[in-house]
């Protein structure tokens, strides 16, 4: 689905991303973590296109990106959300997720049954015509992965999307997620701080820290890994696992 080969992205001296390598199957959940500062919102940016790679190759479905722009590579099936919201607050629930909704048509990709049974597990259903500006913290960054979903994507990129949740949102975005997974074969690459949260929902992770990775593999072997504990899980997180 996604593949990476030697991606790094400098700022003047400072190497930000540094020589990833990576490959997403359809249908996986990567788990992307590291303290702040690894590069992780980076490397989202640079598979989104709105920052362009200084050096390497990133490829949708053995499709080249390399020079595609951001709406190109959304067209394609490259879908996100951020960090800090980016929603349409003068707009309705239902009103945001048609603009991503227009473009996910063009594409011909299957994805509208998936959409209207989403809209439902994500908590959406009764909010439609309420303005986005209305909705709680918790319901924006739910509309923000249905509108994503709209796009119809083969991989979907989540910035921290269980930030400021509580452990029963973050629960139930656990359990929306998983149900998206079983339903497609679309590939969901997660970045969150939420240890417990990004373990239990990722099949593999990777592992950032200075921008370059430092471990790949199951959530078993990314918590016993010395280096990742030493760079960011620490001491209290191995004693408590």
């Amino acid at each position: 689905m996604l593949e990476l080969k030697g991606v790094s992205k400098t700022f003047g001296g400072v190497k930000a991303v540094q020589n990833v390598s990576m490959t997403i199957a359809p249908g996986e959940v990567r788990g992307l973590i590291g303290p702040n500062g690894a590069g992780k919102s980076t490397l989202v940016n640079l598979i989104s296109g709105l920052l362009r790679h200084s050096t390497g190759t990133i490829s949708i479905h053995g499709e080249g990106v390399d020079k595609l722009s951001a709406h190109q590579r959304a067209h394609l099936g490259i879908a996100r959300t951020f960090q800090n919201l980016r929603v349409f607050g003068s707009l309705t629930v239902q009103q945001n997720i048609d603009v991503a909704g227009y473009s996910g048509q063009a594409s011909h990709r299957n994805g509208n049954d998936i959409l209207r049974e989403a809209i439902a597990r994500f908590d959406l259903a009764d909010k439609l015509h309420a303005p986005a500006s209305s909705l709680a913290y918790g319901q924006l960054r739910r509309l923000e992965i249905v509108r994503a979903l709209a796009l119809r994507p083969r991989l979907l990129m989540l910035d921290e999307p269980a930030a400021g949740m509580n452990e029963q949102e973050t629960d139930d975005l656990r359990e929306a997620l998983s149900w998206v997974r079983s339903q497609s074969d679309c590939a969901i690459l997660v970045i969150d701080h939420d240890l417990k949260f990004i373990m239990a929902l990722s099949e593999r992770i990777t592992v950032l820290n200075l921008g370059a990775v430092i471990a790949n593999g199951s959530p078993k072997e990314v918590s016993e890994n010395r280096q990742v504990i030493d760079a960011y899980l620490g001491e209290d997180y191995e004693h408590a696992a």
